[in-house]
């Protein structure tokens, strides 16, 4: 029983998994999306007068269950090592959703990740409730394949960061600048990918979305399959002292399209106006299938040599602060997302980035308009005072009993 408003850990979690190390039967199939919270199934359901997503009655129809509400996301992101770390599994991809055909190991026990698609990304126009509609028709597809063949297996649904983050009673004191970079620290699911030279790491790369859309319509979520699953080949990048590639190899990402390689080409040059080195992104190629090549140049990315990279928001779109510029006709079929990107590429230092140059400069267009518009008013806040500094009273008066006053022109 999971008290209310307890957050399982990493260690619970792998208590709470250990029968599914010592059942007879040790096939475990991970369902994998990229965010979930249990309010998702209340919130999204027919009782709020939406069409209920979640049809698939698996969790009804098993033997037995569980639902943790709240499970940390530590203990998320090392899920696949703790699984893998448990037994010698057979770990396998399945990418085409079809297990009919796949041959599953007797003697070893076998674990079928699969990769749901994103809640939401900013090159699909699809709303939640579709997206987890298909995730939850793809749950049933796959779990009724197995069922046919007549094999034994166990069923992890889960996510990599909740989709909804709960306002904690504790930290309502404390100022909103903190609160939310707590959250922003708790959305943090993976380590970075790293490229190794020996014992010595060259290349770190990390991002929160890493999305493609392939002919404006074909999207491509490379986020798990790099950073969570690493179900990628970097043995192609390479490193030097003054230039660096990091190679990404994926098999299979999406129906339609067996091979795709993504190279992010880094150079270290020394400019003598700054009398430093900076490493720079000069450009990014997209290889399909081994034959169909797009490249992009790249602007704004740009740090010191000892430096890492980071920016909020880089692709294709001109909204961006830093933009992949199509440079072929093969690269207008490609937009690029990618979210919090860092990348390092010279002088990693205890395989940790080094302070991060961030894309973002110190004078935003934001702050320029504040300075516009408080500069607009301060001017016409003097010139109301100056003309108010101006007006004078007269010092003289007329008198009924006497005289009509007289007021010379000069004056």
């Amino acid at each position: 029983a999971m008290h209310e408003g307890h957050v399982v850990s990493a260690e619970e979690l792998t208590v709470l998994l250990q029968p599914l190390f010592t059942q007879n039967s040790r096939n475990l199939v991970l369902f994998l999306q990229d965010r979930l919270s249990v309010d998702d199934f209340t919130y999204l359901s027919e009782s709020y007068g939406n069409k209920n997503p979640f049809q698939n009655e698996s969790l009804q129809s098993s033997a037995s269950s569980l639902v943790l509400p709240a499970v940390d996301c530590k203990a998320t992101r090392y899920l696949l090592s703790i699984l893998q770390e448990s037994g010698d599994w057979k770990l396998t991809n399945v990418t085409n959703l079809n297990v009919s055909q796949l041959e599953l190991s007797a003697s070893n026990p076998n674990l079928l990740v699969v990769q749901l698609q994103p809640l939401a990304s900013r090159l699909k126009e699809v709303s939640t409730l579709e997206a987890i509609a298909e995730n939850d028709k793809i749950i049933g597809r796959v779990t009724m394949d197995l069922q046919e063949r007549g094999i034994n297996f166990s069923v992890i649904y889960t996510a990599v960061r909740p989709s909804r983050i709960s306002r904690r009673t504790y930290v309502v004191a404390e100022s909103r600048r903190r609160l939310m970079a707590a959250e922003e620290e708790d959305s943090l699911s993976y380590s970075p990918l790293n490229v190794t030279t020996g014992n010595n790491t060259c290349i770190l790369f990390y991002a929160g979305n890493f999305s493609l859309k392939a002919s404006g319509s074909v999207l491509i979520d490379l986020t798990n399959a790099t950073f969570l699953t690493r179900d990628v080949d970097i043995s192609a990048s390479e490193c030097s002292e003054s230039n660096t590639t990091l190679s990404l190899k994926y098999t299979n990402p999406v129906n339609g399209i067996s091979n795709l390689e993504i190279r992010f080409l880094m150079t270290s040059k020394f400019y003598e106006v700054s009398a430093r080195e900076w490493s720079t992104l000069d450009s990014v190629e997209i290889v399909q299938d081994g034959k169909k090549f797009a490249k992009f140049n790249v602007s704004a990315i740009s740090a010191p040599a000892e430096y890492s990279f980071h920016c909020q928001l880089v692709g294709t779109s001109d909204l961006y602060p830093a933009r992949l510029v199509p440079s072929n006709d093969e690269a207008q079929n490609w937009d690029v997302f990618i979210s919090k990107l860092q990348i390092q590429g010279f002088n990693i230092v205890n395989n940790q980035f080094s302070y991060a140059s961030d894309c973002t400069t110190f004078f935003t267009p934001g702050i320029w308009m504040a300075l516009v518009t408080s500069i607009i008013l301060l001017w016409i806040l003097t010139y109301g005072i100056h003309m108010i500094m101006q007006l004078t009273t007269n010092n003289r008066f007329d008198d009924p009993k006497g005289p009509a006053l007289s007021v010379p022109q000069t004056e």
